[in-house]
């Protein structure tokens, strides 16, 4: 008998179950193996019942690294969020925990709902769930009342709702596979744009086929790195600005035209530009620029019916055009540009020294987490991903604090299908500072982390210590010292050593790759290397700012 089955059993014959295990045995019930949170005052027996059943409870530090946690976990953003909430009888009375919780969650959730009943929770929950992984998956949030968590009622009385089935996969229209393809032959400069939504598809195999059978060069964006391999001759990723400026058709799979990739706007791209947009979500077809063709549905299942189309009447751009001479030719001088600064003696180093080292020792199959300002967006562009769905980073919103609990889940997900995988996660040291504690929770579950902290003792840019002392001679740091500025040398890899992981500063090449060679060595404890750099080092020359403002 499965083992949700033999609890369910278990509880209908003590007679009487409370709210905590009900809402424990309706998530066994829709499949869920882990939780991750906080708990306390109302939600604590939530946990312990769901402990109770074999879900695996992963306890955090801060709020922002749970969700996070959740969210990466489930590999396409799907998340349902729990919370307690006042007691009913005292509503409007200034009670514990009373907000209009619901209401606030509305806007920005796919679903949000208080159980009317300890009966009514597992068709609440039901709904949540599948919520957030139909369509384009997000968060779903059941708030539930403090007095439900301990109220008993009779077992009899809960019917559970049997898991929710899986999500249908939708398909575009033919005709508009048929222009889309029409459109892709004719196209002079194509460049297809590979998303995050493409790996959350799990669109790799058919994408890749795309671009081998058409010959087509592909961009990822920063989470869909590794759909097709970064090392693949048809990725242009190492020209991005020249592609996209440039190109004079652009599939998009999976990628929205939002501030990451500029808007899609001129002089970003070309003004006669023609955008093939594919996408699992209708209200997201046509934002800021009008497609010559949207295909609304499932990525992969839509990129088959691409191929499909191609087998049909075989295409080939030709490898051998100005259009690939011309990124070819742009990709050799920033790579060049690039192992330059990489290769450059002084110190303290600088991001492009600190990564190509880092490069050289990364396992091919390790997650790669990372956020920071210079520290995430070089990253980006020197580490390599082979894998889809290995790596994350902050994201369309930027948010900093992600790093932590994203490596949380990354190495959760490892430690029991993969022993042995790698969690990298490369954090700036401002980035670090929001969720560092998290470091003690890394150390409890003793997970597979290696923390790279690249300190340039600032937000952006620092100072060196002589200067820091300089500035705070004659005036308070409140005063004297630029908003920017952090302690210089921080010894962050003391924050692990005190919770029994291992430590390193390093300030040298050598240093670091010793350190790394060690820490991948060594798979029983977690790590973190703190790397000074140069607190003034910035990325090389641009030909765009990489945050398209607007003229005013």
């Amino acid at each position: 008998m499965p083992e949700s089955n033999l609890a369910e059993r278990s509880y209908r014959s003590e007679g009487q179950v409370s709210g905590a295990k009900v809402i424990a045995q309706a998530l066994k019930t829709q499949g869920v193996e882990y939780m991750f949170g906080i708990v306390g005052i109302p939600v604590t027996e939530i946990a312990v019942a769901a402990q109770e059943l074999g879900i695996r409870y992963i306890g955090m530090r801060n709020e922002q690294a749970v969700s996070m946690d959740a969210d990466a976990y489930g590999t396409s953003q799907p998340l349902l969020v729990i919370g307690g909430s006042s007691e009913r009888n005292q509503e409007t009375m200034g009670a514990f925990q009373e907000f209009p919780q619901i209401e606030a969650c509305r806007l920005y959730s796919k679903f949000s709902a208080r159980p009317t009943s300890i009966e009514a929770i597992p068709s609440v929950i039901e709904k949540a769930v599948r919520s957030s992984i139909y369509g384009r998956p997000g968060a779903c949030y059941v708030d539930i009342p403090a007095d439900f968590v301990n109220l008993q009622v009779n077992v009899n009385s809960v019917k559970y709702t049997e898991c929710c089935m899986s999500p249908p996969v939708s398909m575009a229209e033919t005709p508009a596979v048929c222009m889309a393809a029409s459109v892709i032959r004719n196209a002079k400069q194509p460049l297809l744009i590979i998303g995050k939504g493409a790996a959350y598809a799990h669109a790799e195999e058919n994408i890749r086929k795309l671009v081998e059978q058409c010959k087509l060069p592909f961009l990822p964006t920063p989470m869909g790195k590794g759909v097709v391999p970064d090392n693949h001759p048809n990725c242009v990723g190492a020209a991005r600005s020249r592609a996209l400026q440039f190109a004079d058709v652009i599939v998009l799979l999976g990628a929205r035209l939002n501030w990451i990739l500029h808007f899609g706007l001129p002089p970003r791209y070309r003004p006669d530009v023609k955008f093939i947009q594919v996408d699992i979500c209708a209200e997201e077809l046509g934002n800021n620029v009008r497609p010559a063709v949207t295909l609304l549905g499932d990525i992969n299942a839509v990129t088959k019916q691409l191929l499909e189309e191609f087998d049909k009447i075989p295409w080939q751009y030709p490898p051998e055009s100005k259009w690939w001479k011309t990124l070819r030719e742009k990709m050799k001088s920033n790579e060049a540009a690039s192992k330059e600064l990489a290769s450059q003696k002084s110190l303290p180093m600088n991001y492009y020294t600190v990564f190509y080292h880092v490069q050289e020792q990364l396992p091919r199959d390790c997650f790669i987490v990372s956020e920071g300002a210079n520290t995430m967006d070089i990253g980006r562009t020197v580490l390599q991903n082979y894998l889809p769905r290995h790596r994350l980073d902050a994201g369309t919103f930027g948010t900093m604090g992600v790093g932590l609990g994203f490596a949380v889940a990354a190495a959760v997900l490892a430690k029991d299908r993969s022993p042995g995988q790698r969690v990298i996660c490369v954090e700036g040291d401002s980035a670090f500072g929001f969720s560092g504690m998290e470091v003690e929770t890394i150390c409890r579950y003793n997970l597979p982390i290696i923390l790279l902290v690249v300190n340039n003792n600032g937000i952006y840019q620092g100072f060196d210590t002589d200067t820091w002392k300089e500035m705070l001679k004659s005036q308070d740091a409140t005063i004297a010292a630029p908003p920017v500025c952090l302690l210089p040398n921080s010894r962050y890899e003391q924050v692990m050593t005190a919770f029994g992981g291992k430590g390193y500063f390093v300030q040298t090449p050598e240093e670091l790759q010793k350190s790394l060679r060690q820490t991948l060595a060594d798979t029983t404890k977690p790590s973190l290397i703190n790397i000074m750099i140069e607190p003034q080092a910035t990325r090389k020359a641009q030909d765009f700012h990489w945050l398209t403002r607007s003229k005013m």
